[in-house]
């Protein structure tokens, strides 16, 4: 190869290299428009990954406290049919008369020692499995655990304290599975605010 003929094939490849520098120049336009899509789809991505994760999350809490409550609460239609059963061993001790019960002996005794056992073993049964009895006498009246069946007319009690229980009431967990029948005084000395502070 002579001197002319590589000078001659610089020249050649000179009009190629003009054209890939000009070609390129148009195309760094569509590149920066691309970036900046692919910029705009990351934050998308990236807001619907947080909002998925915070959904997820939330979600977590929501079936972790359902599963609590069908823990605490599963029992509940159980458990409110077994109150007939706590209330027909509570009748039957009531049934004996108070100076029946102290004078007992042989049978009678046995019998009602036997009663007040059922009713203490039924009752620790019950609150191992969250259920509670309320027992308001002498309470305030509370209408989220009470319901008031009557008034008692009487000057010494401050007005809307509970003095008569008719039927126990009783709550699982803080739930109130039956409420309380209370009788309420009337008549006495207006309970006194509480102070807010």
């Amino acid at each position: 190869m002579t001197p002319n003929d590589t000078e001659t094939a610089a020249r050649a490849h000179e009009p190629a290299a003009a054209e890939g520098a000009s070609a390129s120049a148009p195309e760094a336009a569509p590149t920066a428009d691309a970036l900046a899509a692919l910029e705009a789809e990351k934050l998308d991505l990236k807001d619907k990954l947080l909002r998925t994760l915070a959904d997820m999350e939330n979600l977590r809490r929501r079936t972790e406290r359902e599963v609590s409550d069908a823990r605490t609460y599963a029992v509940t239609n159980f458990a409110r049919d077994m109150l007939n059963a706590a209330d027909n061993v509570r009748r039957a001790l009531e049934s004996v008369p108070a100076d029946a019960r102290e004078t007992a002996e042989g049978p009678l005794k046995a019998l009602v020692d036997g009663i007040e056992l059922t009713e203490r073993d039924l009752l620790k049964t019950l609150e191992r499995h969250g259920v509670k009895r309320v027992e308001p006498q002498g309470q305030r009246f509370d209408p989220n655990l009470h319901q008031a069946m009557f008034e008692v007319p009487n000057p010494d009690v401050t007005a809307g304290t509970v003095v008569q229980v008719v039927q126990s009431g009783y709550v699982i967990g803080d739930r109130v599975l039956r409420p309380a029948l209370v009788g309420v005084a009337k008549g006495g000395p207006k309970a006194e605010a509480k102070s807010e502070g």
